[in-house]
């Protein structure tokens, strides 16, 4: 697939387009998916939920290509016939609308009520929801509870449905990748003693707009003194930068296609200190053992206890889930990690970064890498070394 953004001409100028707009095919193999897992489910609709929370917008624009500016959007799907996008009446002008490639568009003033008149108007018995846990605001939810129809969370039975990426969405997904690698980078290279956290941070967030990811960006500091780092993950500040800090900017973004990834790399100026460096010996342990295990075949349970174990025998804490799923939602199920029987396919995409902290919690260690599940063995899609860079390198 050609990555370069290209134009055509109009009568009105000269129109942009998104090379990553999916074909026909791609289109028709997302809904073949999802209406197999509804009807092994035995739903006759499903409501699918986007909001502008970021990385939760991604739902929406699987299914019909619009990218939330502003607000929340739906896509009703019958298991027959043709699905409809619902966008709030006040957000009409809020958004490129043009961009869905779904015919049947609606501006109701509540969507929520309308979308219950609709399910009641096709007599629909059992209707699923995605987003039910995080995403629909309550205010469209209730119509919706309030009718006869059943409700089902299909949190994850829609996940699992699209799991399984295809060639146009792994082009995507690489290309994402090579904007965060530009942005890690760039941080990397603009480090100096004096400057901010912040500031810092503005460099890689200039990169990523740049380079087209529009507000897609999800970004956070972990920092620490004397080459250590902290367990929390906040906001970067105003507070100027030592050679003697550790800091770890962590850096999720999805490109033009909307495809999330995520990919950083912890900098040390005057190096780690040594329970830092124990922590990266487990890290790169991880990493080594997650090359191993993320192929198809395996199962995501599995996976995460074999990976997990270099860090778990050093007595280390865990204080987030090792890896997860992720697509055009930036976190999309399973996790790599307990409870999850789900045997990861082929061309499956997945964030591995796990976090975890000494007993006394004064140390962690986080950053991540994007892996692609391969048949032999995981792909690390970054191909950088899993190392930490002591500011002003120019290459990885």
């Amino acid at each position: 697939m050609n990555q370069a953004a290209t134009a055509r001409e109009t009568d009105g100028g000269t129109e942009y387009i998104n090379r990553f707009r999916p074909s026909q095919a791609e289109i028709e193999r997302r809904y073949a998916n999802t209406r197999k897992a509804m009807q092994e489910h035995g739903l006759d609709y499903l409501v699918i939920a986007g909001s502008e929370y970021s990385g939760f917008e991604g739902a929406i624009r699987y299914m019909c290509g619009f990218h939330i500016l502003h607000r929340y959007a739906y896509v009703v799907v019958p298991l027959e016939g043709d699905p409809v996008c619902v966008f709030p009446r006040e957000a009409t002008w809020v958004g490129d609308h043009a961009a869905t490639f779904i015919e049947n568009r609606e501006f109701p003033s509540h969507c929520g009520e309308w979308m219950a008149d609709f399910l009641k108007s096709k007599n629909a018995k059992k209707v699923g929801i995605y987003g039910l846990e995080y995403i629909i605001n309550v205010r469209d939810y209730s119509p919706l509870a309030a009718s006869d129809f059943e409700i089902v969370d299909f949190e994850i039975p829609f996940d699992y449905s699209r799991a399984q990426k295809s060639e146009e969405e792994l082009a995507s997904v690489r290309h994402s990748m090579d904007i965060n690698k530009q942005g890690v980078l760039e941080v990397i290279k603009a480090y100096e003693a004096g400057k901010t956290e912040a500031e810092l941070m503005g460099v890689a967030e200039g990169t990523f707009a740049s380079l087209g990811t529009a507000r897609n960006t999800m970004n956070m500091v972990l920092m620490g003194p004397n080459g250590s780092l902290r367990p929390q993950m906040v906001f970067p500040s105003q507070r100027p930068l030592q050679d003697s800090d550790a800091l770890m900017y962590g850096l999720e973004i999805s490109g033009e296609g909307g495809h999330w990834v995520e990919f950083s790399r912890p900098i040390a100026p005057n190096g780690l200190d040594p329970v830092m460096t124990e922590m990266m010996q487990a890290y790169e342990e991880f990493h080594e053992l997650a090359k191993e295990h993320m192929k198809a075949g395996n199962n995501a349970e599995d996976v995460a206890r074999k990976c997990m174990k270099p860090i778990f025998d050093r007595g280390y804490r865990s204080g987030h889930v090792c890896g997860h799923s992720i697509g055009m939602t930036m976190i999309e199920m399973p996790r790599i990690g307990e409870g999850f029987d789900f045997v990861l396919p082929e061309n499956m995409i997945c964030s591995m970064h796990p976090h975890f902290m000494n007993q006394e919690r004064t140390h962690s260690l986080y950053f991540q890498e994007t892996y692609r599940v391969g048949r032999d063995e995981g792909e690390p899609l970054s191909g950088v070394p899993i190392k930490a860079y002591t500011g002003g390198e120019t290459s990885f």
